[in-house]
């Protein structure tokens, strides 16, 4: 038997998060994906994670920067920063398997960084998925994992067809309501295509949403960024539609995208993730406050040729685009090239960090002289993993 710590709700974590200050006043720092890498790096370690942890966890987030979904980036150091106060996160935990049967397995994450447990899980369903043609994972006791394409991509470019769905603390109402009853509950899928043997391919089609209107990281980002909300995302305590984002944090509540629409998938993630995962319905009793995920592996190759299904996959997707735009539009796009374009763009220029979020970062670091930055000349090699 495994033995855990009364374990507080996100909301009570997520106090600590920086990103829900007054919005900033100064423009975003433009922070080069290394230095970014490398100044994550330090901040978990400082937060008691050993090195090879704080480098997974670190490339974690700062993938997310790089492909444009800033909501799943560093801006998350802060809060975890906070749940390893709490004992909420063991920074040195290491997830395991707990069980296989078949196609079907358990991970457990004994309280680690999420990005470590959900990894961990990826890894055991490719050999499912490669010895049954199906698989499918759960992770018990999973903290927040991140942008949940990741590990549907790392499927793709495995040639499996990757799907992944959570459940999270309420913070989204149902259709027709106006209390938080369901989380954002994000749905990711992801599709192998092209020739696995080039490089300079598109990679793998990558659908990743959450379920409601608006994700709460982003909505977050724009109050940083003194920004309204776009309208039908969310209301104020009163049930009244609102476009200021201080409302949701106000005791506001997200809407379902699409509404009954959103909110029918939204109730199945809920479900499913909460569970099959034994988190629990995060809206009931005995919810341990986590990411109730579930992975699922199916290999495209036990009902067709692989080749064929990636170069009809890929042939799918040109069509697409040879699409002729609409009136008011530019071009047709398919899942995953925005991010493209996105890592592609900050790679060369950087990525864009609110002030509040990088003095947040900063105010994380370990204590060091003033003119010694990670990464720089005074900087311990020691202290950092080598790549």
């Amino acid at each position: 038997m495994h033995s855990q710590p009364e374990r507080p709700h996100q909301a009570d974590w997520m106090d600590g998060d920086a990103s829900r200050a007054e919005a900033d006043d100064q423009p975003p720092r433009m922070v080069a994906p290394a230095e970014l890498t490398e100044t994550a790096e330090a901040v978990l370690r400082g937060m008691g994670a050993p090195a090879g942890i704080a480098l997974a966890v670190a490339g974690s987030l700062v993938d997310s920067n790089l492909v444009g979904h800033d909501s799943h980036g560093v801006r998350r150091l802060p809060v975890y920063a906070r749940a390893v106060e709490l004992g909420r996160i063991d920074p040195a935990a290491l997830p395991e398997v707990e069980g296989r049967d078949g196609a079907v397995v358990t991970v457990r994450g004994n309280r680690s960084f999420g990005q470590v447990a959900a990894a961990t899980a990826v890894r055991a369903l490719k050999e499912a998925a490669a010895d049954h043609g199906i698989g499918i994972a759960a992770v018990r006791e999973c903290n927040h994992i991140g942008r949940l394409g990741e590990y549907v991509e790392s499927l793709a470019e495995s040639g499996f067809i990757g799907i992944a769905l959570c459940n999270v603390d309420p913070t989204v109402a149902p259709f027709g309501g106006r209390e938080r009853r369901l989380g954002t509950n994000p749905l990711a899928w992801a599709l192998p295509c092209g020739s696995a043997d080039d490089p300079a391919g598109d990679g793998p089609v990558v659908m990743d949403w959450a379920t409601s209107a608006i994700a709460e990281g982003k909505l977050a980002m724009a109050r940083a960024r003194g920004e309204q909300a776009p309208e039908g995302v969310l209301m104020d305590a009163s049930g009244r539609v609102s476009t200021d984002p201080a409302d949701f944090y106000q005791g506001g509540a997200l809407l379902p995208f699409a509404g009954h629409k959103g909110y029918g998938l939204s109730v199945m993630i809920e479900a499913v993730g909460g569970l099959l995962s034994g988190g629990g319905v995060s809206c009931l009793p005995g919810y341990d406050g986590g990411n109730g995920t579930v992975l699922i592996g199916v290999d495209p190759a036990r009902f067709m040729p692989a080749d064929a299904f990636r170069a009809q996959v890929e042939d799918f997707c040109e069509e697409l685009r040879r699409t002729p735009p609409a009136e008011g539009g530019d071009e047709v796009l398919v899942p995953g090239d925005a991010e493209r374009r996105a890592r592609a763009e900050r790679a060369e220029t950087g990525v864009p960090v609110p002030a509040s979020v990088w003095s947040a970062l900063t105010g994380l670091l370990p204590d060091r002289p003033d003119d010694q930055s990670p990464g720089g000349p005074a900087a311990d090699p020691a202290a950092r993993p080598t790549r």
